[in-house]
C-alpha cells in the first residue's frame, strides 16, 4: 500500500543529555513566584509532618502492644523476628489509612472538590502539543479507535491545529502492515495531523521510544501528552490542561488520575467499581500532601517538552538485569529528575481521563511482575544526588509495596510456628487481640470511608447504581478482596524470588481482552498457593485460635484457582451487571472508543 499521508513531520531535534545520579546535582532553574493557583501550598511541610508523625505514632503504639503480648513468656528469636517484621508492615498500613482519612476529610469539607472538569479559558492556546501513543504489538484497530475518539473531541473544540498525534510503534515487523493501514485510515479521517513511526530496534523500551522521538522531533512542540495503548482522554480535558501549562510556566508535568473503563470480565467490573468507590479519598489524600512533588504514572499526563528533555535523559544502570540495565519503572524516576531541576510536578483530579484494566488476575500478575522489578530497581536510586525527600519517599514506598508481600507471609509463618509451639505471639493474648482488631480496622477503614463518601452525594449514588447497588457491591467486594489478597501476596513473593535469582521480566504485549480461563491454564500458576493453604489447614487442629484468625488466608489460598477462573469470566461480568453489582456508570453510557476498521 502506498502512503497517502507523510509518515513523519520535518525533523526538529532537541538535546536530551543523559543524567547522572551521583556527583553534584545539576543546577535548578530559577523558581517562579508562587502564583496561588497550581503551586505547593505554604503549609505543605506541616501536612507531610502530620502524615509521617501519625504513621509513626500508630506503628509504635501497635508494636508496643504486641511487645507486651509476646514477652509474657520471655524473649525468643521468633519474638524478635516478629517484632522486627511487624513495625514496617504496620507503618505501611497506617500510612495508607491516614492518607485515606485525610482524603475523605478534605472531600467531605470541600477543601478539595474531587473529580471535576478542567477549567477552560477563552484565550487561544499558546503552545503546540504532541499526543504520543507508544504501542507494542497491540490491537491496532482498538488503539486507532481511541485516537480517533480523541481527535474528534479535539476537532469539536476547534483546536486541532495545536495538536499532532504520533503512533510510536515498538511492534514486530509482522504487525507493521496492519499498523500502517490503520494509521492511514485514521490520518485520512482526522482533522488533526497523525503520524506513524516504527522502530526496528526497541532500545530502552517505552522510555527509549519517547527519548528517540524527542531527539528527532521534540523541538517543534511545547508539550507532549503521554498515553498508553489503553488510554482515552476527552478533548475539553486535553485543551484545559494545555491552558494550565500555558499559564503556569513553572509546571513541567500534570498527572491526571485515570478512571477505569471498558470492563467485560467480572474481574474488570470488580476493579472498576473498587477504583470508583475507594479511589477518590485515597487520591485526594495523595494530592493533599504531595504538592509540587507529585508522582508520574507514565501515561495520561501532560509534560513540558524542554523541561523533560533537559532533565530526564535516563542512563543505563550499572550491572546486569534485573537490577541493572534499563530503568523499567521510569516514570517515578522522571518525576524526581524534573523536581531536582526545580520544575513543579502536580497531580490533578480531573474528569474525562480513562484507562483499561487487565481482564484477569493472571494478566494483572504478569503486569505486576514487571512493576515489581522496576520498583525494586528504585532502591538503588534512593541515594541519588539532588532528589527531593518526597521523591525519595515515593521511590521507597513503591518498593515497599512489593516487599510487603513476603514480609506479610513471613509474619504469618512466624505466628503459625509460635501458635503450634504454644508460645505467646501475634495471635494469642489480650494485647494481640487489640493489635489484630486495629489491623483489621486500618485495612477496612478506607473501604468504609469510600462507601460513606459515595452515599453522601446523590449524583455519586446514582452513578454507582443507587444505595442498594452500592451496598450489594461492597458486600461482594469485601470477601472477594479478602480471599484474593493472600494469593496475590504469594504470587508477588514468588515473583520477587525469581527477580532475586536474576530472572528478568520479559517485555510482552499486555493482554487487554480475556474470557473463561481453563483450569488447566490456572493450576500450574497456583499449585504452590494450594499447597500453602493445605499446610495451614492441616495445622489448624494444633492452633485453633490462630486458625480462626487465619481462616480467610487458608480459604483464599485453597480457593485461588476457582477465584481466578470465576473472575476471568465475561459471562459472570454480564450477570453482575444485570444484578446491579459493581455498577459504575448508571447515569449514562460509559465512554468507549469504537475500533477503527480498515477497509480492504
Amino acid at each position: 500500500m502506498t502512503d497517502i499521508h507523510p509518515r513523519l513531520p520535518a525533523s526538529a531535534p532537541i538535546d536530551m543529555p543523559e543524567q547522572r545520579f551521583d556527583g553534584p546535582p545539576p543546577p535548578a532553574r530559577a523558581a517562579d513566584p508562587f502564583d496561588g493557583g497550581i503551586g505547593s501550598p505554604a503549609d505543605t511541610f506541616a501536612r507531610r509532618a502530620i502524615l509521617v508523625l501519625l504513621t509513626l505514632v500508630l506503628a509504635l503504639a501497635a508494636s508496643t502492644a504486641l511487645k507486651e503480648s509476646v514477652l509474657t513468656d520471655g524473649l525468643a528469636v521468633s519474638d524478635m523476628l516478629l517484632l522486627t517484621v511487624f513495625f514496617p508492615l504496620f507503618a505501611l498500613l497506617a500510612f495508607g489509612f491516614i492518607n485515606a482519612v485525610v482524603g475523605f476529610l478534605v472531600l467531605a469539607t470541600g477543601l478539595h472538590p474531587g473529580f471535576t472538569p478542567v477549567p477552560r479559558w477563552s484565550e487561544p492556546l499558546k503552545g503546540r502539543t504532541a499526543i504520543l501513543m507508544p504501542v507494542h504489538n497491540e490491537d491496532i484497530d482498538e488503539v486507532c479507535g481511541r485516537l480517533s475518539h480523541m481527535a474528534e473531541a479535539l476537532a469539536r473544540t476547534g483546536t486541532c491545529p495545536s495538536f499532532d498525534f504520533f503512533i510510536l510503534s515498538d511492534s514486530s515487523a509482522d504487525n507493521e502492515a496492519a499498523e500502517v493501514a490503520a494509521w492511514q485510515a485514521l490520518a485520512a479521517r482526522s482533522d488533526c495531523a497523525v503520524y506513524y513511526r516504527r522502530r526496528v530496534e526497541n532500545v530502552g523500551r517505552k522510555p527509549g521510544n519517547i527519548a528517540e522521538w524527542l531527539r528527532a522531533y521534540g523541538a517543534a512542540y511545547d508539550y507532549m501528552l503521554m498515553l498508553d495503548a489503553d488510554s482515552l482522554m476527552g478533548g475539553e480535558t486535553i485543551v484545559g490542561m494545555t491552558q494550565i501549562m500555558d499559564r503556569r510556566p513553572g509546571v513541567a508535568l500534570l498527572q491526571t488520575v485515570p478512571q477505569v473503563i471498558g470492563a467485560s470480565t467480572l474481574f474488570q467490573h470488580w476493579m472498576q467499581f473498587a477504583s470508583r468507590i475507594y479511589g477518590p479519598a485515597a487520591t485526594a489524600g495523595l494530592v493533599w500532601w504531595s504538592g509540587a512533588e507529585a508522582t508520574f504514572w507514565g501515561h495520561n499526563a501532560l509534560i513540558r517538552v524542554h523541561a523533560f528533555a533537559e532533565s530526564c535523559g535516563l542512563p543505563v544502570l550499572p550491572g546486569a538485569p534485573p537490577f541493572g540495565g534499563t530503568i523499567m519503572s521510569h516514570d517515578v524516576v522522571e518525576a524526581a529528575l524534573l523536581r531536582r531541576r526545580g520544575w513543579r510536578v502536580h497531580m490533578v483530579m480531573t474528569e474525562e481521563t480513562f484507562e483499561e484494566y487487565p481482564p484477569t488476575l493472571i494478566d494483572a500478575a504478569v503486569r505486576d511482575r514487571r512493576w515489581a522489578q522496576g520498583n525494586l530497581q528504585h532502591l538503588g536510586l534512593l541515594h541519588a544526588s539532588g532528589f527531593h525527600w518526597i521523591n525519595r519517599l515515593q521511590l521507597l514506598l513503591g518498593a515497599a509495596g512489593y516487599l510487603a508481600s513476603p514480609l506479610w507471609l513471613l509474619l504469618i509463618t512466624v505466628s503459625v510456628v509460635q501458635a503450634v509451639r504454644g508460645e505467646a505471639g501475634l495471635m494469642s493474648g489480650d494485647p494481640s487481640g487489640v493489635v489484630l482488631g486495629t489491623t483489621l480496622a486500618l485495612l477496612f477503614g478506607p473501604k468504609l470511608l469510600g462507601v460513606v463518601h459515595a452515599l453522601s452525594d446523590a449524583r455519586r449514588r446514582r452513578a454507582l447504581g443507587g444505595t442498594g447497588a452500592i451496598l450489594r457491591s461492597v458486600l461482594l467486594d469485601v470477601p472477594l478482596s479478602t480471599l484474593a489478597a493472600p494469593a496475590i501476596a504469594l504470587t508477588q513473593t514468588i515473583d520477587l524470588l525469581g527477580i532475586a535469582r536474576q530472572r528478568k521480566a520479559e517485555w510482552h504485549p499486555q493482554n487487554r481482552r480475556g474470557d473463561s480461563l481453563a483450569m488447566r491454564a490456572i493450576l500450574p500458576r497456583y499449585r504452590w498457593h494450594m499447597v500453602a493453604g493445605a499446610v495451614l489447614l492441616a495445622l489448624s487442629p494444633l492452633m485453633p485460635t490462630a486458625a480462626l484468625w487465619l481462616s480467610p488466608v487458608t480459604a483464599g489460598l485453597l480457593l485461588s484457582p476457582l477465584i481466578v477462573q470465576l473472575t476471568a469470566s465475561e459471562r459472570w461480568g454480564r450477570r453482575a451487571a444485570r444484578a446491579a453489582v459493581f455498577v459504575t456508570d448508571a447515569e449514562g453510557e460509559e465512554p468507549r472508543a469504537v475500533p477503527l476498521t480498515v477497509a480492504g
